[in-house]
């Protein structure tokens, strides 16, 4: 079908995982009750930004936001609120979420439609971590909630209006998840829900019998009982009437979203798996990433595999996910956490589960002959990275002659480890890719997520900027990613291929080799006080001249502190301005001007726009100052000519 045949086609922007949650949730809901904990916060501090602003609702009503002393707390504030008939949320993550879980129980128990949005985080084990993964919400997938899972900021966007649709629906409160930093702080073109769909969708609070008031003492009735051996199993089973027809209301939802939108859900998601041997089933980010090698291993290897994604893991899509994978020869489902003393980890367990109900003629299930062989595997445990290869591996295992292992990891040296023999590039064709090398605090970040917002807005390409955080905050090691494209960008991982690496702390030369997979006639941008090309070659450790002159780099170079020194107008501004700077250098030495036939003044009206963005709220002076950095960026930068690099004939 084509755009035209829908009503709300959506809102092309530039935003993550996050942002796209406040949109929604700053337009639809009344109030929202969270405590911040990494990586959620940007969740909560965002909507409390739009509360500060004087935000109203589609129906025009004032938000409100409390942040009360712990989770536990903020849990119970939201139990309060939807008690009285409030439309409300919540945004936590990791430990947060455990340490609400008795109060998660208690509003599954009352039939409250709160929605929770998750930014799944590993619980903290032998080690903290703050980054990805989904042990925190297996740990509460017991309590009686609807979960939906998202792979990618657009999904956490339109996940959120169908959850809230279909726990008001369903008198049943939902969780949607997506993946830690790796979805909720990657910057990626989308299609906002408009105001007018978003009202349409989810409807006034205050119409109809979706959203009730059970502290109204005109209708009072009694919540939180006491029930003893007589009642509280009676209780209990009966609320499998709501859970009974949740299914299919959820199916419903996403079913009604897709006729306003053309954007199509469901409990499941297939991807080339109509004739597949072998697929990768999983949840949230990585099973992008697995489509993008579906279709490698198909045109390059002849493999026929496919992708399952498990859009909902509540409630549970057994027969869906039977129907879609019975004539596999064997599926790898890999999940972002590891619980040795189980059968299996949950969602294996969950599948094989399904099967056994399948192939023993449960009604419900499709009738099946035989089960395919299910392998497990463990794979970005806190936001490790998962490569395309890895991918590839976890297929291969499936098709060894031996029958392979049976439980695997990947991306970790271990007994259990596949190795990958190769580490496909899956990205579009045509895909230019940046690295940055920074040190937190230089704001390099926020610039990579500002020059994402202008290339995808201004030059109409697919962008996706995320960082590579560490626990560890500033004046430590950072790395940056960028990739443009005119096709949508699906992996979800660390990049190895690349076009330009900026290195705004030059001893990123001493930590390593930051021109790995620089290609050929790639870019280098070096943060260096020396004023002469001649001056800033000699800097350069001898091995990397050597990858420059071999791969014919172009070595780029300019003074950001002295700039970001001289322009800003305070002095906690100085260490942040250093990084903006790199805005200009990119705009003047990427290809994206000339090919796009721009002006110089159409650029730095979208460059104002983009910076008004990100600091307008800080004031004129800081946007005026940031404005200036970029422009100095633009006009200063200067290359190192081949004649200085050159040595013995290496060049000509």
């Amino acid at each position: 079908m084509t755009s035209e045949r829908f009503r709300f086609p959506g809102i092309p922007a530039t935003a993550d995982g996050s942002a796209a949650v406040v949109w929604v949730d700053s337009h639809i809901t009344q109030g929202a009750c969270a405590y911040p904990i990494t990586p959620s916060t940007n969740m909560g501090t965002g909507y409390q930004a739009e509360v500060a602003n004087g935000a109203r609702n589609l129906w025009g009503e004032p938000l409100f936001f409390l942040e009360p002393e712990s989770e536990h707390s903020s849990a119970s504030a939201c139990e309060g609120f939807a008690l009285a008939g409030g439309r409300v949320s919540n945004f936590t993550s990791g430990q947060g979420l455990v340490l609400m879980k008795e109060v998660l129980y208690t509003i599954a128990g009352k039939r409250l439609p709160a929605v929770f949005h998750i930014g799944a985080r590993a619980l903290t084990s032998q080690a903290l971590n703050v980054h990805a993964g989904h042990d925190d919400v297996m740990a509460v997938a017991d309590v009686g909630w609807g979960m939906l899972f998202a792979k990618n900021a657009q999904d956490a966007a339109d996940l959120a209006l169908i959850a809230r649709r279909a726990a008001e629906e369903g008198e049943t409160p939902f969780m949607t998840v997506q993946d830690g930093f790796l979805t909720t702080h990657t910057i990626e073109n989308l299609l906002l829900p408009e105001p007018e769909l978003m009202k349409e969708f989810i409807g006034d609070p205050y119409a109809g019998t979706r959203l009730r008031n059970l502290m109204n003492p005109l209708q009072p009735i009694m919540s939180g009982v006491v029930q003893n051996q007589d009642s509280y199993m009676k209780g209990k089973i009966a609320q499998r009437f709501f859970y009974d027809r949740l299914p299919a209301i959820v199916e419903g939802a996403m079913e009604r979203f897709y006729s306003l939108t053309g954007r199509r859900y469901g409990l499941v998601e297939a991807y080339r798996l109509e004739d597949a041997d072998y697929a990768i089933v999983g949840m949230g980010g990585m099973v992008e990433t697995a489509m993008a090698t579906v279709d490698y291993l198909r045109l390059h290897r002849g493999v026929r595999a496919g992708a399952l994604h498990v859009t909902c893991f509540r409630p549970f899509p057994g027969p869906q996910i039977v129907e879609a994978t019975k004539h596999l020869k064997a599926m790898a489902v890999i999940e972002r956490m590891d619980n040795p003393l189980a059968e299996s980890n949950p969602l294996t367990a969950e599948i094989k589960a399904a099967f056994a109900d399948a192939l023993t003629g449960t009604p419900g299930f499709p009738p099946v002959g035989r089960i395919p062989i299910v392998y497990s595997g463990s794979a970005g445990l806190g936001s490790r990275d998962i490569r395309p290869g890895d991918l590839v591996v976890a297929i291969d295992n499936m098709r060894r002659d031996d029958g392979g292992s049976r439980y695997f990891v990947v991306g970790i040296r271990h007994d259990l480890a596949l190795v990958p023999s190769e580490d496909p590039d899956v990205r579009p064709a045509g895909t230019f890719s940046m690295r940055g090398h920074s040190v937190g605090g230089f704001g390099s970040v926020t610039t990579n997520k500002v020059i994402a917002t202008i290339v995808g807005d201004l030059f109409g390409l697919k962008v996706q900027a995320y960082p590579k955080y560490g626990s560890e905050k500033k004046g430590l090691p950072t790395t940056y990613y960028l990739t443009v494209a005119k096709e949508r960008i699906r992996t979800h991982c660390e990049l190895t291929q690349v076009d330009f690496v900026p290195l705004n702390d030059i001893n990123a030369f001493n930590l390593g080799n930051p021109l790995a997979g620089l290609a050929t006639d790639g870019m280098v941008f070096i943060q260096t006080d020396k004023k002469t090309p001649e001056e800033v070659w000699t800097r350069i450790p001898d091995y990397a001249k050597r990858i420059i002159r071999e791969r014919r780099i172009r070595v780029l170079a300019l003074d950001t502190v002295k700039i970001a020194r001289e322009v800003a107008s305070s002095a906690d501004l100085e260490q942040r301005m250093q990084g903006i700077v790199l805005l200009g250098i990119f705009l003047r030495c990427t290809p994206f001007l000339r090919e796009q036939r721009l002006s110089e003044a159409q650029v730095f009206s979208a460059v104002e726009r983009s910076l008004r963005k990100y600091f307008g709220k800080r004031g004129e002076q800081v946007v005026q100052d940031n404005l200036a950095a970029v422009r100095r960026g633009y006009t200063e930068v200067f290359e190192v000519p081949v004649e200085t690099m050159a040595e013995a004939g290496l060049i000509g």
